[in-house]
């Protein structure tokens, strides 16, 4: 190495080795403390690696480039463990039955997180055991049925314990339990609206072709008597009662959306000219944010909602302050009647004008 490359290496790695201390100083956790101080001790034997090196090359030394490479792969496997570990930055508190989910994604970690140590360890080992040596040959073995078979054995389980959990729990996610309550959530360019059915519960029969922007946001038929008491929640907070299962029915009017509620624990894809589900009970009550998990124009990002979680109580006061389809869409129709009779009154000769 040239002097010139090692004072760059020495800046470069003395100016990591700042960063980290800066980092640790400013840390507001320990993860960030952390994080700082393994950047420093990194960047320290980095520096005593390249004084080593020096010398040895003024000695006239052979220099073995090249071993600080397996203690790297280690320390990298070391510091994603810890950093894994104790990281702040983790799934938000669940309020929903689904903690399987969680459990099948640790599972994912740990069998993923063992399979990553693992490698580097190995690929540490075979730098040190076999790297080069005077008077050593390298041995060319083209194939090795018993080694294959072993990686095939192995890589199939692996990834079968990773695949088990999650179909079991795919299985749970899509069937709904008998007397599950059905809501409609409906996604547009870019708000959320929502359908409850009213005193028959059942929720009336819908058609793209009846969406109207004012008074019929969720393309209700008006010819459906189960529909009239439907309520329409449009683009406001939807509520539901703690402690009871619910089943979503989930519909686009225009692009692809995706329901996402973090601690549910639920996402599903909104496909228009589909009806998706998913179902979940809820735990604890709050104010939980709903995003759109699919990018679906230029208001992907302010694409938002929320689901507010009451006691049967405050559930049932907010349910009787809601409006029905019927109410709703009366005043509507009645106005655009209005406005129809108006225009065929008109002469033909165009607007009519006040007579002076």
């Amino acid at each position: 190495m040239s002097n010139d490359a090692r004072w760059t290496a020495g800046i470069c790695v003395a100016l990591l080795g700042l960063a980290g201390l800066f980092i640790a100083s400013r840390a507001v956790d320990a993860t960030f403390l952390w994080v700082g101080l393994a950047l420093t001790f990194l960047s320290a034997i980095m520096i005593l690696n390249l004084i080593r090196t020096a010398f040895d090359e003024a000695e006239g030394k052979a220099v073995r480039h090249g071993q600080a490479v397996p203690y790297a792969l280690l320390a990298v496997a070391l510091f994603s463990v810890l950093f894994h570990l104790f990281s702040p930055w983790w799934w938000a508190p669940i309020a929903s039955n689904w903690h399987y989910i969680d459990s099948a994604i640790n599972l994912t970690f740990w069998i993923t997180g063992l399979v990553f140590v693992a490698v580097m360890i190995f690929l540490a080992y075979c730098l040190l055991r076999f790297r080069h040596r005077e008077g050593h040959k390298a041995e060319y073995e083209p194939e090795s049925t018993r080694l294959e078979l072993g990686l095939a054995v192995v890589t199939a389980v692996g990834v079968a314990a990773m695949l088990a959990p999650g179909l079991m729990v795919w299985n749970q996610f899509i069937t709904s339990p008998a007397g599950t309550v059905e809501v409609e959530a409906v996604g547009q360019q870019w708000s959320w609206n929502f359908r409850l059915a009213g005193q028959d519960g059942q929720l009336g029969i819908t058609d793209i072709r009846n969406v109207q922007p004012v008074g019929n946001p969720l393309g209700i038929s008006t010819e459906d008597p189960k529909g009239q008491d439907d309520i329409v929640v449009e683009a406001a907070d939807l509520h539901l009662p703690l402690g009871k299962p619910v089943k979503l029915l989930l519909r686009s009017v225009d692009v692809l959306h995706s329901f996402y509620v973090p601690e549910f624990r639920t996402k599903m894809d909104l496909v228009p000219g589909m009806v998706t589900q998913l179902w979940f009970t809820p735990t604890r009550p709050g104010r939980f944010q709903i995003l759109c998990a699919e990018l679906c124009g230029v208001g992907h990002a302010i694409m938002r909602g929320w689901v507010v979680i009451d006691d049967e109580r405050d559930y049932q006061a907010w349910l009787g302050a809601q409006q029905t389809f019927a109410s709703r869409a009366t005043p509507t129709i009645a106005s655009r009647e209005q406005g129809a009779a108006e225009g065929n009154a008109r002469p033909a000769g165009g607007i009519a004008h006040p007579p002076h």
